[in-house]
């Protein structure tokens, strides 16, 4: 459908973080945290140190719309789960990568950001998706796990009882305000570890102090989860749900929705800003008339 009028829309697209990575009583290395999910818009910057993209140019008609689901925090001894993309019109992103469980069986995975690496043979963090997210962080041998990368920065690697902090996200000001999304999680100590590493800012989890549990990424910000403290079967923080949001002219144009999207609107100067916090299937629209 292509009749009507054409549209500059501005937008904002982040996929589902990832889940941090578990632990195992048997292992004091801590868990890899999870990447944050993709992200994509033209405003302010890309994630994965790309520029801001272009605006939108639409017609009016009908278009996808999908918000990706966190993925689950890896339970005892398992890699935590990657998240969901999330799309509008012709902008997709991917989901975070999963988070590496404790051993170096579980490698982190690669998604929008990447997913850390456990502390266990030093296992590297996993890559993100060129212009959407940066890799994840390396642990450290018998130690502290890295962090899930984010969409401004690679995680941290993991040091001495420590794991290394998330990545940060990127602030954007598609509703007005500048507002900082897609943080990676923090990753998991060894067993000796107290402090407990710091998720990425823009809602990455914290990674888990030794024997807790990681903590979960931030709703709608795409942060990703924090993966699990050692020595103990812990699990891995969940990682954040994703979000779109973007703008329409309020003298030129309406939105209406499929009723399996949950969302808002607010006008802010010229334009109705839609922020569109959950789709319960993968096939739900957006008319624009």
């Amino acid at each position: 459908m292509r009749a009507g009028y054409l549209l500059i829309v501005d937008y904002l697209v982040i996929a589902g973080g990832a889940g941090g990575g578990g632990t195992y009583y048997t292992h004091s290395s801590g868990a890899g945290g999870g990447g944050a999910g993709g992200y994509r818009t033209n405003a302010g910057t890309s994630g994965g140190g790309a520029s801001s993209e272009a605006a939108l140019m639409l017609f009016s008609g009908v278009y996808t719309v999908t918000v990706g689901a966190g993925g689950s925090g890896g339970g005892t001894q398992t890699r935590g789960n990657s998240g969901s993309g999330s799309s509008f019109a012709a902008i997709t992103c991917a989901g975070g990568g999963g988070g590496s469980r404790s051993t170096s069986s579980g490698n982190p995975l690669s998604g929008g950001s990447g997913g850390g690496g456990a502390g266990t043979s030093s296992l590297g963090g996993a890559a993100g998706t060129v212009n959407e997210g940066f890799a994840g962080g390396a642990g450290v041998d018998s130690d502290g796990a890295g962090g899930g990368g984010g969409a401004s920065a690679v995680g941290a690697s993991g040091v001495v009882k420590e794991g290394g902090n998330g990545g940060d996200g990127v602030a954007s000001i598609v509703t007005g305000s500048s507002i900082t999304r897609a943080g990676g999680g923090g990753g998991g100590d060894d067993a000796n570890g107290s402090g407990g590493s710091t998720g990425g800012a823009g809602g990455g989890g914290g990674g888990g102090a030794g024997l807790t549990d990681g903590t979960a990424g931030t709703v709608n910000t795409g942060g990703g989860g924090g993966g699990a403290g050692g020595n103990a079967s812990r699990s891995g923080g969940n990682g954040g749900s994703g979000v779109v949001i973007f703008t329409l002219p309020t003298h030129a144009s309406l939105a209406t929705f499929s009723a399996g999207v949950t969302q808002t609107s607010a006008v802010v100067g010229a334009n109705r800003v839609y922020t569109v916090t959950a789709t319960s299937t993968d096939s739900e629209t957006v008319t624009i008339s």
